[in-house]
């Protein structure tokens, strides 16, 4: 079941002014092996006292992951490898992208991992 769905049925125990521990049990009988988390249940039941009344996700700050496309995996892949010592704050400086992009782009996408031998990492 999506989040979404268990953000109605927390909503609907909501509605039916059932406790937040009422709707958790309920939520754990129907569904032993996916059910939401206490906090997740305690949270959106604050947010329905708070006077919220959608289920959806509420839009996010920030800059979207359009840092990651296939253009700019390349051209990190090609500096890695011309130069294996490259810090990932200057990789991230000349790519124009945050620490933690680069970090995301050499781990998970390219899944460059590199060690020294005293441990320290090296890409």
């Amino acid at each position: 079941m999506e989040k979404q769905e268990y953000r109605i049925l927390i909503k609907h125990c909501f509605l039916m002014e059932k406790t937040s521990e009422q709707s958790l049990q309920w939520l754990q009988k129907c569904y032993p092996t996916s059910a939401p988390s206490r906090t997740t249940v305690y949270r959106w039941f604050s947010e329905f006292k708070m006077g919220r009344t959608s289920t959806k996700d509420a839009p996010r700050s920030g800059k979207p992951k359009e840092a990651t496309n296939a253009e700019i995996v390349k051209q990190v892949h090609r500096i890695v490898l011309s130069d294996r010592k490259v810090k990932l704050r200057e990789l991230a400086e000349a790519m124009g992208i945050s620490k933690e992009r680069a970090g995301y782009i050499l781990h998970d996408l390219l899944e460059m991992k590199s060690y020294r031998r005293d441990g320290c990492r090296v890409f």
